[in-house]
């Protein structure tokens, strides 16, 4: 799985961060606030996570809503699984990613495998 490009990313940030459907004028309104772009690049931006999956859309009059069809999280997960996979020694691969993890990522990592304890 490939990463979300720049604007993709910002994009993305900003639904999730809104938590709830938004509008393209809404993403717009927050990207302005830290860039200049157009309506229509964001539009289209968000026309292109709709195709590619990421979101979903709703006609409401004469607009689309649009919200995430998964968290950000769940996104994470999808790009370390898909990084994984490129290995051809997974476990070598995992010994390298835990070498690195810092204490706060090591504990992370112990609350999780008490939430979905290893098969």
């Amino acid at each position: 799985m490939r990463e979300f490009g720049k604007l993709e990313a910002a994009v993305m940030d900003c639904v999730w961060a809104l938590g709830r459907p938004v509008s393209v004028r809404e993403v717009l309104t927050e990207l302005q606030k830290s860039r200049d772009i157009a309506y229509t690049t964001v539009m289209t931006v968000m026309d292109t996570l709709h195709g590619k999956g990421w979101l979903r859309r709703r006609l409401e009059g004469r607009a689309y809503s649009y919200e995430a069809v998964a968290s950000r999280e769940a996104y994470t997960a999808r790009l370390m699984r898909g990084a994984l996979a490129t290995s051809n020694n997974q476990a070598a691969a995992f010994v390298h990613f835990l070498a690195e993890l810092t204490p706060k990522e090591v504990e992370a990592l112990r609350q999780a495998l008490k939430i979905v304890p290893p098969s």
